[in-house]
């Protein structure tokens, strides 16, 4: 159990880094410009900051864990279907990858 809470802590972490980084980095705003996804960054940046939420407070309350773990590994599917899309390296795609398996082995060892 010890090692699932230090995963979700990772997880929960690194999605508030990354939603609230959205809001302060030109950067981040231009790869989704990049992606053709730039009407959907903030809602997407928004959903990274629910799902890491809902990751702490399914520590608690184990249905919001499973529907945060399980729509962050969905968010970062999509992720990875997009940078496949636009070509981008499989090193460039690595984060998205980590954090798809990542949130998807959180969810199925809550499940299980």
């Amino acid at each position: 159990m010890y090692l699932l809470n230090a995963l979700i802590f990772i997880s929960s972490l690194s999605f508030i880094y990354y939603g609230f980084n959205y809001f302060r980095s030109s950067e981040m705003k231009n790869e989704f410009k990049r992606f053709g996804l730039e009407k959907l960054g903030t809602f997407i940046a928004i959903l990274e900051l629910l799902g890491a939420l809902g990751l702490l407070v399914g520590l608690k309350f184990v249905p919001i864990l499973l529907i945060s773990a399980g729509g962050l590994a969905v968010l970062m599917f999509f992720g990875i279907i997009v940078r496949i899309k636009v070509k981008d390296s499989l090193w460039v795609s690595l984060p998205a990858i980590f954090f798809m398996l990542l949130n998807a082995y959180i969810f199925f060892s809550v499940i299980r």
